[in-house]
Formats: structure tokens, sequence, C-alpha cells
């Protein structure tokens, strides 16, 4: 690469340059800086700037710092940055986004440290690195963090939008949002960045109605705000809303982005929301938006949720490339929808293109073997978690297990294996017995189940019914109505069924016996209507059944 250039420069007389010459020898670096793609590069351009006593500069010393991290020469990096003597704060901050740019947290941490060690004063580009560190470390770098804080405070830089926005987005990501809001609200400078982190902190600690009343606040949004909503809403349960605000960005007239996509199509797989999640579809392929390995695997765990698992399995067939998450979501589609064969034979194709299945695949398998009733092959994957597949097994691996038995019809030994497992069972293992004992009439089972729903889920009044039910199917009428009794007293009432219908892209959501919805008096009116025709057709159905045996009778006497 070197030889394409022609410098016109003697080495020796680098030190004694006229100014345009050393312009000229530093456009030459950057330009040389700019075409490195690999290690060899690397190296020439280090000589290129040793012999003419560039590395001794510290901004373009950094650019070289950028250069190596971006190539995969980190040490080579590391090891240019030690040896150099008078090294200011711009380089230290090159040196530390390097180190986090390449997962190498600590030592971020420690050349920070050094910095301060030495004497140097931290910039407003300083302390957002270092807090970017912070929010890497998880929960146990909030004492760091804390730290950081105190010197932003000690040398002014506290009241510095950036440094604002890192701390708000640190205490949020620990989970500390109260501390956040107090920071948001200290700012004299509030720009669009720190606000869409007040609002996804808000988010990520489930205070979604709090992030909602923040955004309709807001001086101004972008497809980043909207996105904080959408994906708020859904990680909370509530899907209709995330799609309502989805809708409400589309109006808005803004564009949605990949992120907002995957927020989206969670809502959709969580709704059934066949419709609008194909409308998403056409709109990634419209709009060319790049098809990240994530955006498929959503549109694959979309179509599987709603109904379509063909076009889930056409989305997966068509990815260049795959991950474990890829691999597991049409292992789980497939079992979902009652092909366990298929799913497994799916296992088996993950396997031979050597990719390592996690936990969650596991899962998805043992739930495979529950939908085909493979309890030999359950049996033999359960027992293999560690020894084949290096998994400890966790309790929802215990849960798909039991599940798996009790659907069999294999009580006791579903049992020992409840007594066996290392964790207390949750209600979900519970529930699977609960509802195994009322298909096999084990009323025991089914009486010892509830005992511990009733202390796991004490509002839970699917749990009473299914009892009750099971009760009434043995023929022990007076348990029934004791049972029943025990609801009214305690005050558990039965839940109000619900039920969606996607129309023109929109769901629409009915509880029984709620009449909030906006159109409800016309939906009433219509319904009223249909009863009439309904009885009228009923009647006509009736007598035209009579008609038929009067002539039936007729026949039968001539």
């Amino acid at each position: 690469m070197l030889s394409r250039i022609k410098s016109p420069l003697n080495p020796l007389l680098v030190k004694h340059k006229p100014p345009y010459i050393a312009t000229v020898t530093q456009d030459i670096l950057y330009s040389l800086l700019d075409h490195c793609s690999n290690g060899n590069h690397v190296y020439q351009t280090h000589g290129f700037m040793f012999t003419r006593g560039l590395d001794q500069d510290n901004l373009l010393l950094s650019r070289f710092i950028d250069t190596c991290s971006i190539t995969g020469l980190l040490d080579h990096a590391i090891s240019v940055f030690s040896h150099k003597t008078c090294k200011n704060i711009y380089l230290y901050n090159t040196m530390i986004k390097a180190l986090l740019s390449n997962s190498r947290v600590k030592d971020a941490v420690f050349v920070y440290n050094e910095a301060r060690v030495i004497g140097l004063r931290p910039d407003s580009f300083s302390f957002p690195l270092l807090l970017k560190a912070v929010i890497r470390l998880g929960k146990g770098g909030l004492s760091l963090g804390r730290g950081v804080h105190c010197q932003a405070i000690s040398v002014g830089l506290d009241s510095d939008v950036h440094v604002g926005v890192a701390l708000v987005r640190m205490y949020s990501c620990s989970g500390y949002v109260c501390d956040a809001k107090k920071v948001f609200d200290e700012m004299l400078v509030r720009d669009l960045a720190a606000w869409n982190a007040m609002v996804s902190g808000y988010c990520k600690v489930g205070e979604i109605e709090t992030a909602c009343a923040l955004f309709e606040i807001m001086p101004e949004r972008n497809v980043i705000s909207w996105t904080a909503l959408i994906a708020g809403y859904a990680q909370v349960n509530k899907p209709s809303e995330a799609v309502a605000f989805f809708r409400r960005m589309q109006i808005d007239g803004v564009h949605p982005d990949e992120v907002a996509m995957l927020a989206a199509l969670s809502a959709c797989a969580q709704l059934g929301a066949l419709e609008l999640g194909e409308w998403i579809h056409g709109y990634i392929d419209q709009h060319n938006l790049r098809k990240s390995i994530p955006l498929n695997n959503a549109l694959i765990d979309m179509y599987a949720k709603s109904g379509n698992i063909n076009k889930a399995m056409e989305v997966f067939e068509s990815m260049n490339d795959r991950c474990v998450i890829s691999w597991t979501t049409a292992i789980a589609g497939l079992a979902l929808h009652g092909f366990g064969k298929e799913a497994l034979d799916m296992f088996s194709r993950m396997e031979r293109t050597h990719v390592k299945p996690n936990d969650v695949t596991l899962i998805a398998v043992l739930s495979a073997c529950g939908h085909g009733g493979l309890v030999e092959l359950g049996h033999w994957h359960f027992n293999n978690l560690l020894p084949r597949y290096g998994l400890q097994p966790r309790v929802e691996h215990y849960g798909c297990m039991i599940d798996l038995l009790g659907r069999a019809g294999c009580l006791w030994e579903a049992q020992e294996l409840l007594n066996l497992m290392p964790f207390e069972p949750n209600a979900a293992i519970w529930g699977s017995l609960l509802a195994a004992s009322r298909i096999y009439g084990n009323v025991e089972l089914g009486e010892r189940a509830l005992q511990h729903l009733i202390m796991l889920e004490p509002h839970n009044s699917g749990n009473l019914s299914l009892l009750t039910n099971m009760y009434a199917a043995a023929g022990q009428w007076n348990e029934a109505g004791l049972t029943r009794k025990v609801m009214r007293d305690i005050g558990v009432k039965k839940m109000s069924g619900v039920s969606c219908i996607e129309l023109n892209s929109r769901v629409h959501e009915f509880i029984s016996g709620n009449r909030s919805h906006p159109q409800s008096e016309r939906i009433f009116e219509v319904l009223s209507q249909l009863s009439r025709i309904m009885e009228v057709v009923g009647y006509m159905y009736i007598e035209s059944w009579n008609l038929l045996d009067d002539i039936s009778i007729q026949c039968d006497l001539v």
C-alpha cells in the first residue's frame, strides 16, 4: 500500500520540515489510515509514522488507535499507547473508547483511573464514555457510577448536557429511575436525547404510565421516542397499547426504523395480529430496510404466534445467516402448532450445522416432545442437558418434563420428578399437574396442586374453577359446591372473557360485560338485529322440519 504513495519527504529532515510539508505528511497519513484493512497495512502505517516522528502527535496517534481497534489490533494499540509519553485527555478518551468497543470494560476503567492519577482533568467526553462502561458492568457498577457522578460535580461538568444524558442512562439501566429523574430535573439544558433517556428509563423499570405522561409533554419527538413507548408497552404485556402507539407514530409522519419494527412485531406476536404483522413485513420489503437477523427472528415469531406457521418457516428458510435464536424460534413455533416431529427434525438440522443450543432451545425441544407425546425422547433430552449440551437444568426444563409426563398420563412419574427437582415448583408446574389430574380424574393430585396454587396465585379463579369441574366430573357434587362457596367467601371472581378481532390492521379488544369500546352502542345494535334474524331463521327451520314430518306421516299412511 505504501509503495503506491510517493512521499517527497526525507525521514532525516522530518524535524526541520516546513509547515506546508508537515500538512502534506499528515494528509498522507490520514489517507493511509482510511485505507487500512488488515494487520499488514496497520504495521506499515505505523512504520511511516515512526520514521517521521508522527507517533508522538496525540491527535494523529488517536486516529491510529481508532484504526487498530477497527482492524482487530487492539493489543498493538495498547502497546503503542503505553509507550507514548506526554499523553493528553483526548488520547486517553480514544483509548477508553477503543477498549469499550472491544468489550474490555475493566481495562477501560483502569485507563480512566490512570488519567486521573497523572493529574489529567476529565472532559465532557470522558464521563459519558466511562458511564457507558458502568452500564455494561450492570448493577455491580452502580457504586462506580455514583463515584463518577461525584467527580463530574467536582469538576463542574454535571450540568453539561452530554454528561447529564449519560448519568440519566446510567441510573435508569441500574434500576434507579428516581435518581435518573433527579438528574434530569436538575439539568439546565435538556435536549431530545435527555428526554428520550428519561422516557426509556421509565419503560425499562415498567413504569409505563409515567413514561407515557412524560412522552406527551416532550417538546419534540423522534423515532427513538416512539420506539421506547412501543417497546415499553410490549414489555409489560400491553400489546394493544403498543400497536396503538405504532399507528400514532405513522399518523405523526415518523418513519419507523429497524428497532421500531422489532418492537411492533413483538406486540403483534403477543396479540396474534397477523394482518398488521403482514403489513409490517411488506413495509420492510418496500422500504428496503435491512433484514438483520433479529428482525427476521421477530418475523418468524410473529407469524408462528399469529397462526401462519408456513410463512414463519418461509422466512426462516430465506435467511442467509441464522443464530441460535433463529433456530430456537422456529423450533418453538413448530411445537406451538403441534408439529412435534417437525420441531425435532429442525433441532437435528440445527445440530448438524454445529450451532450450539442454549437453555431456551432445550425448553422448546422438550415442549415439542410434550405436544407430540414423545415421552422416551423427552426423557433422553432431559437427561442429556448437562452431559451432552453442558446446560444446568432450570426450573423451566423440569416444568416441561412434568407437563410432558402429565399429558401422557404418567402422573406418578410426574410427582416423583417434582419431588426430586432442586427448585421450588412454580405456578406453571402446579397448573400443569392440576390440568393433568382433571384429564385423568386424579382428584387427590388435583387437591394437592390446588393447595399450592392458592398460595402462589390466590386470586386466580381459573384454578378453583378447574377443581370444581374435576369434582363435578367425578360425581363429587358436595365438594364441587363447597369449592364454589370458597370462591364466594374469599371474594374470588371468575375472570371475564376477552376476545380480540383484527380489522383493517387495527386490533379491537372486547371484554365480557364491558361497554368501553367507542362503538359499543352500534355493536350491540347490530347484535340485537342478528339475534332477531336468528330467531326468525330458527322458527323457519323448525317449521320446515314439522312440515317434513307431516309429509313423512302422510307417506307412511299411503
